[in-house]
């Protein structure tokens, strides 16, 4: 496995990031916990979840799982960077979502309850909240390193100018503000391109893509499967109307001798200021086969071909579209 640096930050994580979305709804507690044992094995120190994962508004079932394996002991907790997020629905009340100060707290709190730990290692804000004042949750975050509950703060799906608005205003408190963003970013959906990512370039953070593989339809979507996200109706409609450029894609993958899964991953990995795409393996059979992805190195004539079949929207505003 290769590491690399948290944007800015001295933080070494792996190039791969674990995502457990699927832990609890599509993954067993029994196969969720053989496969953070089997990414320790393998080098992968970076893990992500979120307090809505596990889809039953309130109980953070994924945080849960991760925090019965992580008590299980064996240093498990001091091997990983642990990451989760704050702002969806946790509650049927008004303060039980967002970024106010109020349910910041409540939300860390219940995190570190269900994850059975004292600290997160980085802290995401999973959504802008236009109805709270940067001042109010610069605050409420920094209250939190100073408790050592939090150590990093990131993002997640910012505009390129609302990483600029938060690091201004956590730079007039002095406060180090963002580190990362987790945003949507695959071969079929560059948008962010054009701002994201020099926002992020120039701001330190390091780009955590979620999505990689865009729900499967870069995975090989045009062989017939009866499970995965490859199987959904939305994913098979979708390479459908790809279809010419996924055969262009997948063409190109055979001639690489290469999976189209772990291509797509590499090509990630390829890109300025890209941290760690996040995988989201079901079983352990899809964590063995994307760590494939870390040693695939492609020349600028493939990434030139991937170009052509999958263009983006011709590199950063406003050159992309402006003389």
């Amino acid at each position: 496995m290769e590491y690399t640096r948290l944007g800015r930050t001295g933080l070494k994580v792996s190039r791969l990031c674990l995502g457990t979305m699927n832990f609890g709804p599509k993954t067993s507690e029994k196969d969720a916990f053989a496969i953070m044992d089997r990414a320790l094995e393998l080098g992968i120190n970076f893990f992500d979840t979120a307090n809505t994962y596990g889809w039953k508004k309130g109980e953070g079932i994924t945080e849960q799982i991760i925090g019965r394996w992580l008590s299980q002991g064996g240093g498990r907790r001091d091997k990983i960077v642990l990451a989760t997020k704050v702002y969806g629905v946790m509650g049927d009340g008004p303060n039980d979502r967002g970024l106010s100060a109020y349910h910041i707290r409540k939300a860390c709190e219940d995190s570190l309850r269900r994850l059975k730990t004292d600290h997160i290692d980085l802290y995401q804000m999973h959504h802008i909240d236009r109805d709270t004042p940067w001042e109010e949750i610069w605050q409420a975050m920094e209250q939190l390193v100073r408790e050592g509950k939090v150590i990093y703060v990131g993002s997640s799906n910012f505009a390129g100018w609302h990483i600029a608005q938060a690091q201004c205003e956590a730079q007039k408190r002095n406060f180090m503000g963002l580190v990362s963003e987790q945003s949507l970013y695959n071969l079929t959906n560059r948008m962010i391109e054009l701002e994201v990512i020099p926002a992020c370039q120039e701001y330190g953070l390091g780009i955590i893509p979620w999505s990689p593989l865009a729900s499967g339809l870069l995975a090989g979507s045009l062989d017939k499967v009866k499970t995965g996200r490859r199987a959904e109706e939305a994913t098979q409609k979708r390479a459908q109307q790809l279809r010419d450029k996924l055969e262009k894609y997948e063409a190109l993958c055979r001639e690489l001798g290469e999976e189209p899964a772990n291509v797509a991953l590499a090509w990630l990995l390829h890109q300025p200021a890209v941290t760690a795409p996040i995988i989201g393996p079901r079983t352990l059979e899809q964590l063995e086969g994307a760590i494939r992805a870390v040693e695939i190195k492609l020349s600028d004539e493939v990434l030139g071909k991937l170009d052509e079949i999958w263009p983006g929207p011709g590199g950063p505003a406003p050159e992309a579209y402006a003389w």
